[in-house]
């Protein structure tokens, strides 16, 4: 069996992880072992990054639609709770466009959740 070479393998690699580290200060840029380190490290923090951008949109977006609720005399559990039992199916993306960019499409969701919440309470006092 012919004996196997490594062949460009080792430079490729290192050629990789110095491209990754371009920008980088002084010798986390230049030499590889601190190179790698820094590549990885940041590599790391991007999945992490990555993760908590769903959870800061999600939050922004809440509090928009919060702010756009407040200004229709409901608070944000009301109108979400409004929009369910209106039967209206739109996420909370959807809804914190429509609150910064339509404000007039917001009122008349706003008006449907509150007219939805009326007829459960006076559905809930007759029985």
């Amino acid at each position: 069996m012919p004996r196997a070479k490594r062949g460009n393998k080792r430079l490729e690699r290192r050629k990789k992880i110095l491209k990754l580290a371009k920008g980088y200060r002084g010798t986390k840029s230049k030499l590889y072992r601190s190179a790698k380190e820094s590549v990885e490290r940041g590599l790391n923090f991007a999945y992490t990054g990555r993760k908590l951008k769903k959870r800061d949109f999600r939050s922004l977006w809440i509090v928009r639609i919060g702010a756009a609720a407040r200004l229709n005399g409901l608070n944000y559990s009301q109108f979400m709770h409004g929009l369910k039992v209106a039967g209206i199916e739109l996420d909370r993306k959807v809804l914190a466009d429509l609150a910064v960019n339509q404000p007039e499409s917001f009122t008349a969701l706003a008006e449907q959740a509150r007219t939805a919440l009326d007829n459960e309470q006076q559905q809930k006092a007759a029985a």
